[in-house]
């Protein structure tokens, strides 16, 4: 016993310092004033000033969730049930390369690609899709929604076609002998399956998208913003840690709810089996 906490000792201690002892600190700062009682003065400041950052930061997890989890089941079920010998292992190699791009580069990369004479609508007016008067910037939300699931597209992806390739083909197999057609495995037989793993792809993929500074503070100069760019602003323009954290409490709540319904799915699923 000894001997095992010995080993594990320099882990916790690096959690407890680095993540622990931090969460617990802003926690208690979020909930107090200037001269060091306790109230709920910032976050009722946090919510005034930054109610539709906190929105808006919703809504573009949302979105770049769903985009996310779209495109990562149809990569992975593509490599899982896709049936052509050069399609599949160019895809498997692919899709890949963004896992080692950081998010800084992907965001510097976003702003010169989705701006207004960026590279997307310089293709476009090349290929005569699109008009040069009609060229718009997608330095909004939609840049955001885009470079998140860019981003993460490969993660989830990966997660997922592990999932299923550890799977019982016969199921799969006895489906398409039957006539079953490779969506109808898809949906019906293999996603099923490898559910839980899909939706911890996504709460991973949530607190990454609810973390990220770089992004927010590269692709959108005004408001709304995401809450991490508030939060910076708040620190380094004011000096406000309080306020910063009591934003921050609603990034930990918004996290905090998708890992209980998770926990709540899978509990559910198992008291059912």
């Amino acid at each position: 016993m000894g001997a095992g906490l010995l080993l594990v000792a320099p882990a916790l201690t690096a959690i407890g310092l680095l993540y622990a002892a931090p969460l617990l600190r802003s926690l208690i700062t979020a909930f107090q004033d200037g001269d060091g009682s306790f109230s709920t003065a910032n976050i009722a400041k946090a919510l005034e000033f930054y109610s539709g950052d906190i929105i808006f930061s919703i809504l573009v997890a949302l979105a770049s969730l769903a985009l996310i989890a779209a495109a990562s089941i149809a990569i992975a079920g593509y490599l899982t049930l896709g049936e052509s010998r050069w399609a599949v292992p160019l895809l498997r190699w692919l899709y890949r390369w963004p896992l080692f791009i950081p998010f800084i580069v992907a965001g510097q990369t976003a702003r010169s690609f989705l701006a207004r004479n960026g590279m997307l609508n310089t293709l476009l007016v090349d290929a005569g899709v699109l008009d040069a008067a009609a060229a718009q910037s997608l330095l909004d939300w939609r840049g955001l929604v885009l470079t998140f699931a860019w981003k993460q597209i490969p993660f989830v992806t990966l997660l997922l076609a592990g999932a299923m390739a550890s799977l019982d083909r016969s199921t799969i197999e006895a489906a398409r002998n039957l006539g079953a057609g490779r969506l109808r495995c898809l949906f019906d037989i293999v996603l099923p399956q490898v559910r839980p793993q899909l939706l911890v792809a996504l709460v991973l993929s949530l607190v990454t998208i609810m973390s990220v500074l770089s992004v927010p503070a590269m692709l959108i100069s005004g408001n709304p913003t995401m809450m991490t760019a508030m939060m910076a602003h708040r620190v380094t323009y004011y000096g406000d840690y309080a306020v910063a954290n009591a934003l921050g409490l609603f990034s930990y709540l918004l996290t905090a709810v998708a890992a209980w319904a998770y926990l709540r799915m899978t509990l559910k699923a198992k008291a059912g089996q």
